[in-house]
């Protein structure tokens, strides 16, 4: 509701003025309805509690200030409170479904979903205008949906759409659980019908473009995205959605102008502008693309897309040197991030920068990334470094992650016989031979000085004999 405060006498204005003063003024029970119900859309609470508070003093009979007052119950967790007055209210309304409704809030707040369900199914049942029951098998809907009923959720959000063809929420709903089973067909299917009647319809349109887009199908979505802009040529998600189609289908100019487009309508998003500066690298114009790039962490410099674009653009470039300036940057930007400190450790080992690149990894390592690559990048860093002893743990943490695994046993091999622990090195190698003969190339790339030790010679010889 909107209300004007210029105006002396509106309910608004004389409440605010009398909490001011204390004067006490009498309001009818629809004014305190409208009071409490423009504090509640805007989250002020504790005036709403006043209002109720006030309304009810001057009104003790009225049946809908008394559901303001549960649904306040309700947003502070008092749900047994709550119960009470609702019990209370039945016995004097019996037929109220508004009673009902808020009952089945109760009940989904405590996670009684089913509960809620059946309470709302009475409620529809009691509807005496059923034109006007969307709202309530929206709500049906969602129960449904906090159940992980999709099938059943779709029901109901149907029957919202047939009551109300212009609740988009709905129709979101409906196509969210179609996705969320897996069945783009019946969601191409429903959203087609649903054109059929209501062929001017851009959310509808955009939604079925979507699923197009999923099941790779882009001349049909990138035809739905048409019709999207034809319905409401405004419509930035659309031209969002055509450019990624346009650069599925290689069409990069075209891909380029429906982002800039995007631009033109709306604040910039860091989305567009990184899509742009990807169509230009594919199109070989690099100082647009660069540009591109560097407006996306202007605009948001949390995106790490962004600083991975940058990064990347210089590293195939083999400009190691400006990737690893940018890649500082997001570091400094967000230390927690995993994907940069992959990067980072990537860059520096290409420069000869060990000492970070081995930061890099183990900074990686824990942040979670557990990928072999990063523990055997790591260990073979140490092992460059001189740094035995924090390899072997390096690797026997690797291990219980990689069990088996014969590029780890090698390693471990050969750093046991480095550090003279000679039957650990026997062990492990014999065990990295029997698991596989063929990578025993790594004892002389990493550990040469071992090449001429009998055991490690012998050991080896024997597995080349026995795969012979």
């Amino acid at each position: 509701m909107n209300y004007s405060h210029d105006d002396e006498n509106f309910p608004l204005t004389r409440f605010e003025s009398m909490l001011k003063t204390n004067d006490i003024l009498f309001f009818d029970s629809s004014e305190f309805e409208n009071i409490i119900h423009h504090y509640l859309e805007n989250g002020k609470i504790a005036l709403a509690k006043r209002a109720i508070k006030l309304g009810l003093e001057q009104h003790p009979t009225s049946i809908n200030l008394r559901l303001f007052q549960v649904e306040i119950l309700v947003i502070e967790n008092k749900f047994s409170e709550a119960d009470d007055i609702l019990d209370m209210l039945h016995v004097l309304e019996p037929t109220n479904e508004e009673i009902f409704i808020q009952k089945a809030n109760v009940l989904s707040k405590q996670d009684e979903h089913k509960k809620a369900i059946d309470t709302l199914l009475i409620a529809i049942d009691m509807s005496t205008t059923p034109s006007d029951d969307a709202d309530l098998y929206a709500l049906v809907g969602m129960e449904y949906l906090f159940l992980d009923q999709f099938e059943n959720a779709i029901i109901y959000f149907k029957k919202c759409l047939e009551t109300d063809t212009s609740d988009y929420s709905a129709l979101h709903n409906v196509v969210y659980c179609y996705d969320f089973l897996d069945q783009n067909e019946e969601a191409i299917t429903y959203l087609n019908k649903f054109l059929d009647s209501h062929p001017y319809c851009e959310v509808a349109w955009h939604q079925l473009g979507r699923q197009y887009f999923t099941i790779k199908d882009y001349a049909k979505a990138n035809a739905a995205f048409d019709f999207a802009i034809i319905s409401d040529d405004t419509f930035v998600g659309a031209y969002l959605e055509k450019g990624k189609v346009l650069e599925k289908l290689k069409h990069y100019e075209d891909a380029i102008e429906n982002y800039k487009i995007t631009l033109a309508l709306d604040e910039p998003t860091s989305f567009a502008l990184l899509r742009i500066g990807y169509c230009y690298e594919k199109l070989e114009q690099e100082d647009m693309a660069l540009q591109f790039f560097k407006k996306t962490v202007e605009e948001d410099a949390l995106l790490d897309k962004g600083w991975i674009a940058i990064t990347k653009f210089y590293m195939k470039r083999l400009n190691y040197q400006k990737a690893l300036h940018y890649i500082n940057k997001a570091v400094n930007i967000d230390g927690e991030n995993v994907l940069y400190w992959k990067l980072f450790a990537t860059i520096n080992k290409r420069l000869n920068f060990l000492e970070e690149a081995e930061l890099g990894y183990k900074r990686t390592l824990e942040l979670g990334n557990y990928e072999l690559e990063t523990w055997l990048e790591r260990s073979d860093i140490l092992i460059a470094l001189g740094e035995y002893e924090a390899a072997i743990y390096n690797l026997i943490q690797g291990a219980e992650f990689y069990p088996e695994n014969a590029e780890i046993e090698y390693r471990l091999g050969g750093l046991y016989f480095t550090v003279h622990q000679t039957e650990e090195g026997r062990f492990h190698l014999k065990n990295a031979v029997t698991l596989n003969a063929e990578y025993n190339f790594i004892i002389s790339e990493l550990f040469p000085k071992l090449n001429d030790r009998p055991m490690v010679k012998a050991i080896i010889s024997e597995s080349k004999k026995a795969s012979n």
